[in-house]
């Protein structure tokens, strides 16, 4: 099962804490948030990443190029039989990464799209934003989608009203509106479950499509959306301050989202 992460976005909001790096990238205690998400992915077991790349996405295929010589103590020997040696132990993070160029302007459901051809074989695929972290129980994320046999399961969670209002109505959604004016209850913090054999009857091949307008709308009068609430801790990253308190939970030791040792 592979795990998708939006990672295209040119996060505008947020510029002040990183002019030159993509949102996906900006560091929470010196790794990028998008390390932070995929490490709780791996925590449960889900190693396997699509990430759908945009703005200056070629920063991040540096990151991982690198990743390795990054993490490890090197040996460089120079000549013309140079060799470059990595010492330490192997990295823990036994990942597959596919590094998937989407469009820079392209919407969420386009950048979906756009990577068909790599999910389409799966049972299902696990989606979610490149700029948000949570605590969720993945494995219980998957069950609970697996028990209603829908197409699709949105992760259900209750802070600030600026985001996309869910209406949920035993357990089904009723209702799908993004970013109201003001909100309360339930909104759409990411962490998507889809069913990929029938997600594509509600996507468009439009490169302009948004996944949380018409596809969620649709979903819904077709009471194919289910909501999986979680009670427990979720941040976006769109602003400074969000920033700036990502980093002090971490730094403090408090990160709630930490559930890898």
């Amino acid at each position: 099962m592979k795990t998708v992460i939006l990672c295209g976005g040119m996060g505008t909001r947020i510029r002040d804490a990183g002019e030159n790096l993509p949102k996906p990238l900006l560091p929470i205690g010196g790794k990028p948030i998008l390390w932070h998400i995929m490490m709780g992915y791996a925590h449960h077991g889900f190693n396997d990443f699509v990430l759908c790349l945009g703005y200056k996405g070629w920063l991040i295929k540096e990151f991982f190029l690198n990743y390795r010589a990054m993490s490890s103590d090197l040996q460089v020997t120079l000549g013309p039989h140079g060799t470059t040696e990595f010492l330490g132990r192997p990295l823990d993070e036994d990942w597959r990464v596919l590094l998937a160029d989407t469009g820079e302007a392209t919407m969420t459901g386009g950048r979906l799209t756009a990577i068909r051809k790599y999910v389409e074989a799966d049972d299902l695929v696990m989606c979610t934003y490149g700029d948000g972290v949570a605590n969720i129980d993945v494995t219980q994320l998957v069950a609970f989608h697996r028990a209603h046999g829908k197409v699709a399961t949105v992760t259900a969670v209750r802070p600030p009203g600026r985001f996309g209002e869910l209406s949920v109505a035993a357990g089904t959604v009723a209702e799908f509106n993004e970013k109201p004016q003001s909100a309360g209850g339930l909104i759409n913090g990411g962490f998507f479950v889809f069913d990929p054999r029938r997600l594509w009857n509600y996507l468009p091949p439009d490169a302009e499509c948004i996944l949380e307008a018409e596809p969620m709308r649709a979903l819904v009068r077709d009471r194919q959306l289910v909501a999986y609430e979680h009670a427990g801790f979720w941040q976006p990253m769109d602003t400074l301050r969000e920033f700036n308190l990502l980093n002090d939970l971490w730094s403090s030791g408090r990160a709630p989202w930490k559930t890898w040792e």
